[in-house]
């Protein structure tokens, strides 16, 4: 075979990083690309995916019709990812792999944001359970289907584990996904990720504290002066209104989100470098071994960042705007959960084929597990259409 012709890396690694020459591989055996490394090419079949491009179309807090300027799965995945490679380089680790498990993380999130998954856990509780991070792995390992050696996106195994342990070691009976595919290769469960994972894992806390800040006040849920009460962001507003004493309400909302990112990134930075000088690890495998996140918030801002969640969801994610959506998601993913698990006919062609090669007419935890595969993978508009298609009796016949 024709030895590869790319360099690994443009900038040098530190000890700790992930090197693409020592990857431990792929579940399925393939020749590597000649002009890019392992990860590269890992980033690249996530960027093709059908789950990555349905990304423009799930929400975050808000329904995608309420407005134009909301964060959505896939602006928020591209802003965990430049936050990401920020931190990535700062720490001399590889960057194409933290920005990789970063553009991976969120492909299992259903419609609707969270609301769509706390409704689709409560519709498959009887047969099973669904978790948002092991369907991100269920789509790269089993879902998507574009390549006719194997199913799922055969990524590397260490772009795998940061999807796998993006809340750190797994704990207790492993979810579907994780479990399948440790059957498949040794995920070594119960380690740390490594350098480049925790990277990704951190950067979405930065990304979503600070968007959803901006998105709340745009849809005037709370405004910049309550914000105020959050000893975090009184401290950083105090800093802009001290530089910029007349400052305007949009440019003082830019200003805060911008200053807010460099406020958690330099303690995560200052952090993380503590952590490294007492660790000393002279390899990847240092960092999975060390018994604790080596990248991470000091105590301080820990506890100023869970102030800010405790404001952000009193005052946005239970705000009555939001309450009222609940109440429809609810009704939508439950109606739709309900009606394929009970026929599964209803479904697309396409669905019903992955029934039945799965042995689902007759076994109902797995065509609750394909439904609810079906659901997850919908966009909120899509969902929005199929229910109306199903329930609006006169959809068809008008």
């Amino acid at each position: 075979m024709t030895e590869p012709s790319y360099n690994y890396c443009a900038l040098p690694l530190a000890p700790y990083a992930s090197k693409p020459e020592e990857t431990l591989g792929r579940i399925h055996d393939e020749p590597e690309s000649r002009h890019r490394t392992p990860f590269q090419r890992d980033h690249d079949r996530i960027i093709h995916s059908s789950a990555f491009r349905r990304l423009k179309y799930k929400t975050q807090v808000f329904v995608y019709h309420e407005g134009d300027h909301y964060r959505t799965r896939l602006t928020h995945t591209l802003e965990v990812a430049q936050v990401a490679r920020t931190l990535a380089r700062s720490f001399m680790v590889n960057e194409d792999l933290a920005e990789t498990v970063a553009l991976a993380h969120d492909l299992g999130h259903t419609p609707f944001a969270h609301i769509g998954e706390e409704y689709l856990k409560k519709s498959i509780e009887p047969y099973g359970r669904f978790e948002h991070n092991d369907q991100s792995l269920r789509v790269l390992t089993t879902l998507e289907r574009k390549y006719p050696e194997f199913d799922g996106l055969n990524l590397t195994w260490e772009t795998l584990e940061g999807v796998v342990k993006h809340n750190g070691p797994v704990k207790g009976e492993p979810h579907i996904a994780a479990r399948e595919l440790n059957k498949k290769i040794d995920m070594r469960l119960d380690t740390y990720a490594s350098m480049e994972a925790q990277v990704a894992a951190l950067a979405d806390d930065i990304a979503y504290n600070n968007h959803d800040i901006e998105d709340g006040v745009r849809a005037r849920l709370f405004s910049v002066d309550e914000l105020e009460s959050v000893t975090l962001m009184k401290d950083v507003l105090a800093g802009v209104k001290e530089k910029y004493p007349d400052i305007s309400q949009r440019y003082l909302v830019n200003e805060l989100k911008r200053d807010m990112i460099g406020a958690m990134v330099d303690d995560v930075l200052s952090e993380t470098q503590a952590r490294l000088q007492k660790l000393k690890p002279e390899s990847p495998e240092d960092i999975r071994n060390a018994g604790m996140q080596v990248v991470a918030f000091s105590e301080d801002m820990k506890a100023k960042v869970l102030e800010l969640r405790e404001f952000l969801h009193a005052r946005m994610y239970r705000h009555y705007t939001i309450n009222r959506i609940w109440l429809k998601v609810e009704r939508i993913v439950g109606d739709l959960f309900e009606a394929f698990h009970r026929n599964y006919q209803l479904l697309p062609t396409n669905w019903q084929e992955r029934v039945e090669e799965a042995g689902g007419q007759g076994d109902e935890r797995i065509r609750a597990r394909i439904v609810a595969d079906y659901i997850a993978g919908m966009t909120d508009r899509y969902a929005i259409r199929e229910h109306e298609r199903l329930f609006d009796l006169y959809w068809d016949l008008r």
